[in-house]
């Protein structure tokens, strides 16, 4: 196989690569918004284990609210 040919295998295949991965992102991007996330509902097993582990740390307290920052 001669150089200039096995050059052009290389360039074509890196911009195929390329094609692929911009048309996969494409994809993606339309599948986000298309199916936008969920809020998630607080988990039971969560706010329990989240309750006792500050009552261990503080006894007497009361949790009023517990949310996620982001």
């Amino acid at each position: 196989m001669e150089a200039p040919a096995l050059i052009f295998i290389c360039i074509s295949a890196f911009i195929g690569v390329f094609i692929l991965l911009g048309l996969l992102a494409l994809i993606m991007r339309i599948i986000i918004l298309l199916f936008p996330e969920l809020e998630a509902d607080t988990d039971a097993a969560i706010v329990a284990a989240i309750t006792s582990a500050i009552t261990a740390l503080y006894p007497g307290t009361k949790i009023s609210k517990i949310e996620e920052i982001k």
